[in-house]
């Protein structure tokens, strides 16, 4: 079956400060879905970048050059024996959902992940976000637990479910 967004001439490309304002619109739209993340507005571009690893930050552009999504890492812990473990985001503008960018991109994080030899990507989704836990499952991602009322968002108690992808190839 072919990708619904590559027939579309969807591109990944490496996420750079010409993505700025496209990235914090995107990350602002999933941020007021209130099931995206406990954030409540979007970090500086400053902040942003400086929280993730250059090379696992990408985008998926349309032929217009419009910015559809992005996916981007961080690290788990600045211990040593973390060094392969990694905390990821992806977000869809909500124009483009469906159309296959979250796989392009999370396709595109985990080659460039293993190919620096890390071995897990993780995250936490909230429970009610079912299209971004069915686009992980499909991805190869699993279910690990549910943090029970891990955190408060707009002064209620959210679960999390955390979920992690080990790679088949680093061992």
């Amino acid at each position: 079956m072919t990708n619904p967004a590559a027939a579309t001439g969807v591109t990944i490309a490496a996420m750079a400060d010409q993505h700025a304002e496209a990235v914090l619109d995107i990350y602002r739209l999933g941020i007021a879905t209130g099931h995206a993340t406990f954030e409540t507005e979007p970090p500086t571009w400053e902040r942003f970048t400086a929280a993730r690893l250059s090379p696992h930050r990408w985008v998926a552009v349309d032929a217009t050059g419009r910015v559809l999504g992005w996916v981007a890492c961080s690290p788990v812990s600045e211990r040593c024996v973390y060094a392969g473990v990694v905390e990821h985001s992806v977000y869809v503008h909500p124009d483009a959902r469906g159309g296959g960018i979250g796989r392009l991109l999370l396709d595109a994080l985990i080659a460039s992940t293993e190919q620096a030899g890390i071995w897990t990507i993780q995250s936490g989704i909230f429970p009610e976000n079912a299209p971004s836990l069915a686009l992980h499952a499909a991805c190869g991602f699993r279910v690990v637990g549910t943090r029970e009322r891990v955190g408060r968002h707009h002064g209620t108690w959210r679960d999390v479910i955390l979920i992690e992808r080990r790679s088949l190839i680093v061992t």
